[in-house]
């Protein structure tokens, strides 16, 4: 069972959330509540929850400030819960590693799809301090838990996933694939994830920073240009969705397992380890 807190100042959606939402069949048990942030980190503290589900706007301490505060120290997954669709919380939710940025009210479907990311995300991160813990020479235990490709899978899947291999490199959606495979981008969506457990966006996200490893382990490139060659632009953008599927910064795992054992650093990412 995973264990979580709930971080939320208004009584009636956090006891809604307790006890309306099917915890057990989620394979989860909720540990704690709390309603500020302030409260939320001495019980982050105390209980060491696997996930936090936590409201941005609080009194005393905001859901953003106490991620912020708790991310170096907690080994857990955080979901953000949000009555304001504001583009500045969202990217500084991604900054910080944040699983998944919600908008209240908050649907059954989306909770459960939220929970299922964030276990995942966590089995992540502790594969990755095993291989750091065991002294692995080389990133591959870690490179295959990015990424699965299924064994077998339809027309329409086998296609994208293709699509996504010859065009990770360029600025892709799922809406490109509407209008060539004839379908909505809602059904391909939900074919693609029945068949791969991923969204589209989330395979193309992991399938790109495999390719990222790739290329840290084996060239000397500077960490931007590798963040350019796998399709991302935004070189502080790239370093943060690394670290939400790898752990750690690019740099970081350049540095452990490059074979030049050059960092590649460019201004803004860490040689130091960043989610563990």
């Amino acid at each position: 069972m995973f264990k979580v807190l709930l971080v939320e100042d208004e009584e009636m959606i956090r006891k809604g959330l307790r006890f309306t939402f099917d915890w057990m069949g989620a394979g989860c048990v909720v540990v704690g509540e709390a309603e500020n942030g302030e409260d939320g980190l001495r019980q982050i503290a105390e209980l060491r929850p696997d996930i936090v589900i936590v409201d941005v706007n609080m009194p005393l301490l905001d859901g953003i400030g106490m991620i912020e505060q708790s991310v170096e120290e907690a080994d857990c997954s955080y979901i953000i819960l949000s009555g304001y669709d504001e583009f500045r919380l969202a990217k500084d939710a991604i900054r910080l590693g944040v699983t998944e940025y919600l908008l209240k009210p908050l649907e059954q479907e989306q909770l459960l799809a939220a929970l299922e990311r964030a276990k995942g995300q966590l089995a992540m991160k502790r594969q990755y301090s095993a291989v750091l813990t065991s002294g692995a020479a080389n990133g591959e235990a870690l490179q295959a838990s990015v990424v699965k490709l299924p064994g077998k899978s339809s027309r329409y899947v086998s296609r994208m996933i293709r699509y996504v291999q010859e065009h990770y490199a360029e600025k892709i959606g799922i809406k490109d694939l509407v209008e060539s495979l004839g379908v909505s981008a809602t059904y391909l969506n939900q074919k693609f994830k029945s068949e791969t457990t991923y969204t589209f966006n989330d395979f193309l996200n992991r399938y790109r920073i495999q390719k990222a490893m790739d290329l840290l382990r084996s060239g000397e490139d500077k960490v931007y240009a590798i963040a350019a060659d796998v399709g991302y632009k935004d070189y502080k953008y790239f370093i943060a969705i690394f670290k939400k599927y790898a752990g750690c910064t690019p740099s970081y795992y350049q540095e452990r397992y490059g074979l030049g054992q050059n960092s590649g650093e460019a201004a803004g990412d860490s040689h130091t380890k960043q989610a563990d």
